[in-house]
């Protein structure tokens, strides 16, 4: 008798709201998007490559001086505590 471990783990991370996948990542971003739109702008994940997500800040957002720290106070910080294998966010241009 043989069990495929990798596919039941793989079904089990697939479910988890802590995993770094593009759902969870869109998920924790819907929590500040009212925030960002609220203020004219809006986030868009471009890409995950490994433990680093790649976002672009749209709108008001992308122009704003205060662009970095929404980025690396508000983003970064909010995905680092939903999704604690994310390592880093990037903004993309």
């Amino acid at each position: 008798m043989t069990t495929d471990t990798s596919a039941a783990a793989a079904t089990v991370s697939s479910d988890d709201p802590r995993a770094l996948t593009l759902a969870n990542v869109e998920r924790a971003l819907d929590e500040l998007r009212p925030y960002l739109l609220a203020d004219g702008g809006n986030v868009e994940v471009v890409e995950i490559d490994g433990p680093i997500v790649k976002v672009r800040l749209q709108g008001a957002c992308g122009s704003c001086p205060s662009s970095t720290m929404t980025l690396k106070m508000g983003i970064e910080r909010k995905l680092r505590e939903a999704i604690p294998e994310v390592a880093e966010v990037i903004q993309v241009l």
